[in-house]
């Protein structure tokens, strides 16, 4: 990889790293708005813009972190599979995505349920906290990767020695 390529893909890669937490921080607010407010029409709203909000803000970081992260450590001393913090990581990231990608049913039903009616405090409230939570899970694994990219623990896995 050339110098320009690894410093346009590496920059790629932390901005689309640190946006997707950001964007999972945006979500959090919306899912705890959804949980906490007793306005029907603000609980509503936030319900709705959850499903643009995951679609086209959250899944393209979440997949272009992913990608950007694989390159680049395909294409660096690092490799995929030869520090256990850049294995870690590759681990974090594809289990949050398919967490996400499962997780997207739960915010289309309760989009779905918001467009049509004024949801009230009792309604999926099962599904409304199992947003928090989820959100919460998510930005806690999604900052252990970035501590792990910043930290760099030592440890080369078999296949680095």
């Amino acid at each position: 990889m050339t110098p320009l390529l690894r410093k346009l893909v590496l920059l790629t890669h932390i901005i689309t790293a640190v946006g997707w937490p950001g964007a999972v921080a945006g979500f959090l607010a919306l899912a705890v708005t959804g949980v906490t407010s007793a306005n029907a029409r603000i609980v509503s709203a936030v319900y709705v813009a959850m499903t643009p909000v995951t679609w086209y803000v959250i899944v393209p970081l979440a997949f272009a972190s992913l990608l950007t992260g694989v390159f680049l450590s395909l294409g660096t001393k690092w490799g995929l599979f030869r520090h256990y913090w850049v294995l870690a990581k590759f681990l974090i990231n594809a289990l949050s995505i398919v967490l996400l990608l499962l997780h997207t049913r739960v915010i289309g039903r309760v989009a779905t349920v918001a467009s049509k009616t004024a949801l009230s405090g009792a309604d999926l409230r099962e599904e409304r906290v199992q947003l928090v939570v989820s959100a919460v899970a998510a930005l806690l694994a999604l900052l252990a990767a970035t501590i792990l990219s910043v930290y760099k623990p030592r440890g080369r896995t078999s296949l680095g020695e």
